[in-house]
């Protein structure tokens, strides 16, 4: 095995670890609620409802990735790469240890918001390395088969997640996370070379003018409220009790609510990122935004589809369920096969820019910042749709973000860049 492959297996290697620990904490979202039951509280005279609780539990994690995303990003530029990886992964052995302390909603929020600087930090120099090694003409294809390698953890995490939870409880999910995010440092270590690459000043400052970036910018900043909803609420949906709008399904059939989703993007990803290195950038990015709506605004309706085409209400494998568990786990899968088409061309677009232009991680870090607003906001918006008009409202809400995404990211790209911008870029 070549050097230059070694180097990209060991940056595959530190992205499954980040999609283990991330998805792993998805998974277990609705047994934690059960868990630490949390409820309407008051501090300094203001009252905080079990709603907004519950969306600080992801919107802990999304304001700490929001703080880390400038001074990782501008590290990483300004400095060596695979340092800043490397400290950011021994964070994470760290963080992950602290889980299974976990006593309150407070101590949760709080570790949470660390993991996400975990996460972030190691997505950010993951993928600003790899955007870097791999050549213009199969960057998508890099990125794609990068995320193929996030995926394939959180299928891994979410099935060992449910089963272990039910199983032995949290403690033994966490030690796992711990040693795969080990083996990660060490790869990273002895695999993958030094960055030699400076860029000195502020790029952020250039990149943020970019017309193509502001272009793309438009409907990612609405998609953000989109995935965050969705990606959260399928597993909440599946998992938390009947009395709160769910379906009250058991671990490894909330996993597979997850996997579905994780398996079918895993697989598609490469060979989307390959058509798109081919065929542009754009024309991936809308197909697969309003694909992705579509599908959302459906996902209410799988007690209806079920029961409409008289599916069984238990399986031997998953127990008692219900008639809706076929078509939400199908309805999962397709927003997989959905966002393949839009992740990597989008990835691809932004490591362009950034390579051009000087500043690949700063590029990133422009496309995690514009994703912040609707990962911050959404949870909690999500929390109080869900609380207090109902859970089908959240997938409803979602699936309108896209659609209106991409419909004004179709109007500025034929008004500022012609009506061929769609299938030249």
């Amino acid at each position: 095995m070549n050097e230059d492959r070694l180097q990209f297996w060991s940056l595959y290697l530190a992205r499954f670890a980040e999609g283990f620990g991330f998805v792993t904490l998805i998974t277990l979202l609705p047994y934690y609620i059960n868990a630490l039951e949390p409820t309407d509280t008051t501090i300094l005279g203001l009252t905080i409802s079990a709603g907004l609780i519950v969306g600080l539990y992801t919107t802990g994690f999304t304001f700490a990735q929001t703080l880390t995303v400038v001074p990782v990003a501008w590290a990483g530029d300004r400095f060596d790469k695979r340092t800043v990886l490397l400290v950011v992964l021994g964070i994470g052995v760290v963080v992950y240890g602290l889980f299974p302390v976990v006593d309150s909603s407070a101590s949760f929020i709080a570790i949470r918001g660390l993991q996400g600087v975990v996460v972030t930090g190691t997505g950010l120099m993951t993928l600003s390395l790899v955007g870097q090694l791999a050549d213009v003409g199969t960057r998508a294809n890099y990125i794609g088969k990068a995320n193929a390698a996030s995926f394939a953890a959180s299928i891994v995490g979410s099935l060992s997640a449910g089963t272990l939870y039910e199983a032995f409880g949290f403690g033994s999910i966490f030690a796992i996370i711990v040693g795969i995010v080990l083996v990660a440092w060490v790869g990273t270590v002895y695999y993958l070379g030094p960055d030699e690459t400076r860029v000195h000043g502020f790029p952020f400052t250039d990149l943020a003018l970019n017309r193509r970036i502001l272009t793309l910018s438009t409907f990612r900043f609405q998609y953000a409220f989109s995935v965050t909803l969705v990606r959260t609420w399928v597993p909440i949906f599946a998992g938390v009790s009947a009395a709160q709008g769910g379906l009250a399904y058991g671990g490894l059939a909330v996993a597979l609510t997850v996997v579905a989703e994780k398996f079918t993007n895993m697989c598609c990803q490469p060979f989307t990122g390959r058509l798109s290195d081919g065929y542009g950038r754009a024309v991936f990015v809308f197909t697969g935004g309003a694909a992705y709506g579509l599908i959302a605004l459906a996902v209410p309706f799988s007690p209806v589809i079920g029961t409409a085409l008289g599916l069984p209400a238990a399986l031997s494998l998953f127990g008692d369920v219900s008639p809706a568990f076929l078509p939400l786990v199908t309805l999962s899968g397709l927003l997989g096969v959905a966002d393949s088409f839009r992740e990597p061309a989008s990835m691809a677009l932004f490591a362009d820019e950034g390579t051009d232009d000087g500043g690949v991680a700063s590029s990133f870090g422009i496309r995690e910042l514009i994703w912040r607003p609707g990962s911050v906001i959404a949870p909690l918006l999500g929390g109080w749709l869900m609380y207090e008009i109902g859970m089908a409202s959240v997938f409803y809400v979602g699936g309108a973000f896209a659609l209106t995404g991409i419909g004004s990211f179709l109007v500025i790209l034929i008004w500022f860049h012609g009506p061929d911008a769609l299938t030249e870029w």
